[in-house]
């Protein structure tokens, strides 16, 4: 991978991260376009770990509210919403441990599997914006369904923040409060996942050269941060109809060309 690549799919990457079109199936679409091949998923775990930081700092200062209530080592609200978080990492927790050659497989399937699944991310979105139920604050099986969808949502071409968020919407999770959630949800398992993969050697075995590593990881940080911002604002405010129609077209031309 060169270094023009590196940044490319970095952009890309961080773009889509927050934005419901899913980073996984346009990091695979990209891949196709310019013909670029890592060889393995370390580029792919570095973006990702580059988007969680952007989360942490636009959210940092909930991050730390939500640590200081925990050390208060007493029931809160604060201690709560910790809780809820859990909760929801439980399901792509299973689903690292015990299905992650499986998930490995699913990123080297080719484009008819990202857009299928694009297809389904714009279904889902559509309802989310047709069905609307009373809103509501989130609660224990809440999360846990919000979770359920980022488990699934490690298919490539399922958007993860689409998943959730339009699963949250569906719930009946307020408007304000599901990007919040879905975003803080994530936390934990990408930087489990590079973890993981750091101390058992998978860096060190990657094809993929610390340069573009590098400058992949700094491009996806700087893009994840004005995605996560103007996501936030779009969730709160404007319509996801939009996002559908771009993943169904973008689902249907993948299938068609691939």
């Amino acid at each position: 991978m060169s270094w023009f690549e590196a940044i490319v799919l970095g952009l890309v990457q961080g773009l889509t991260e927050f934005l419901p079109v899913s980073s996984s199936g346009h990091l695979a679409i990209a891949k196709a376009l310019f013909g670029i091949e890592t060889g393995d998923i370390a580029f792919e775990i570095v973006v990702h770990a580059a988007t969680v930081l952007s989360v942490i700092v636009v959210f940092w200062k909930d991050i730390v509210a939500l640590l200081q209530g925990l050390f208060r080592f007493r029931l809160n609200e604060q201690t709560k919403y910790i809780l809820l978080l859990i909760l929801s990492m439980i399901p792509v927790f299973i689903v690292g441990v015990f299905f992650k050659d499986q998930v490995e497989a699913l990123f080297g399937s080719g484009l008819t599997v990202v857009g299928c699944a694009l297809c389904v991310t714009a279904l889902l979105l559509a309802f989310s914006q047709i069905y609307k139920p009373d809103q509501k604050e989130i609660n224990w099986w809440r999360a846990l369904v919000i979770g359920l969808a980022q488990a699934i949502a490690v298919i490539p071409g399922l958007s993860r923040s689409g998943s959730t968020i339009a699963t949250g919407l569906i719930c009946g999770v307020k408007r304000s409060e599901i990007a919040r959630f879905s975003f803080l949800m994530v936390l934990v398992p990408i930087l489990g996942e590079a973890f993981l993969d750091l101390v058992g050697g998978g860096f060190a075995a990657s094809s993929v050269g610390a340069l573009p590593l590098l400058l992949g990881f700094v491009t996806a940080f700087c893009s994840g941060l004005f995605a996560c911002k103007a996501m936030i604002a779009i969730v709160k405010k404007a319509s996801l109809g939009w996002f559908a129609g771009y993943c169904a077209v973008v689902g249907i031309l993948c299938i068609v060309f691939a």
